[in-house]
């Protein structure tokens, strides 16, 4: 299956010395394209981090990233910042929508900041899959919270990235809406193509996922096909024994 990133022996310490931090410990791992993987572990095992480097928005202190066949570690900022812009899709917890623009506007942004014509009929793909048709001339303050993420999602599809990058999607959602997100996560993989990686602390969440890679401690421990909340609330369960047992 071709991959849409890799790394090996990937490793971040943050600090020096005996105060030092290791957030990642000689992390292998590959991401499938056209599937959708949730990671997940307790606070502090490594799952954000891992996440940031693999989307060159930290980097590495030791060990090698790729994304698709291109060798992220050791590119410049203006090479990181380009490559981000052009073949990768972020959603965050915080929506990070502008207040002053429509939600058309919010979508297209990063295109129009690179310069680049948006593909319309794959925009109007997004929307329709999205349900905004009649959300796109309201700003961000006139939208419910499921709206703006979904917006948000929108923004991170719209470019028709390689790759898709969710931190906490739903985090600041209620059970519903955050469904909703997570279907239509869902739908981009299974309809649209796209590839998702997704860090979350939800078991209900990571069941929307094709796989699950669990991490303890900055290493990856566990990883689970076909998840089903109940398997990875087991599965978490068993960390909680672990680490206070």
């Amino acid at each position: 299956m071709p991959l849409a990133a890799r790394a090996e022996q990937l490793t971040k310490t943050y600090g020096t010395g005996p105060t030092a931090v290791v957030a990642l410990d000689a992390v292998d791992v590959d991401i499938a394209r056209g599937r959708f993987t949730a990671v997940m572990g307790p606070s502090g095992s490594g799952k954000s981090t891992l996440m940031h480097c693999l989307a060159g928005l930290d980097t590495v202190s030791g060990g090698r990233v790729w994304l698709g066949d291109t060798e992220i570690t050791g590119l410049g900022d203006k090479q990181l910042t380009q490559l981000r812009r052009d073949r990768v899709g972020f959603m965050f917890q915080s929506f990070n929508l502008l207040p002053t623009l429509s939600a058309a506007e919010n979508i297209t942004l990063p295109m129009d900041i690179a310069g680049r014509a948006p593909d319309r009929a794959w925009v109007d793909t997004v929307i329709e899959t999205l349900g905004l048709r009649d959300r796109l001339r309201h700003r961000p303050a006139q939208l419910s919270g499921g709206q703006q993420q979904r917006v948000a999602c929108a923004r991170a599809l719209a470019s028709r990235p390689e790759l898709i990058f969710a931190d906490e999607p739903t985090g600041n959602l209620d059970s519903r809406s955050g469904t909703e997100v997570l279907d239509f996560l869902r739908e981009a993989v299974d309809q649209l193509g796209q590839t998702v990686v997704m860090v979350t602390h939800d078991p209900g969440a990571a069941a929307h996922s094709d796989l699950v890679l669990f991490l303890g401690d900055g290493k990856i421990v566990d990883r689970m096909e076909n998840p089903t909340a109940e398997t990875v609330l087991e599965r978490m369960k068993q960390f909680d024994v672990i680490r206070h047992g």
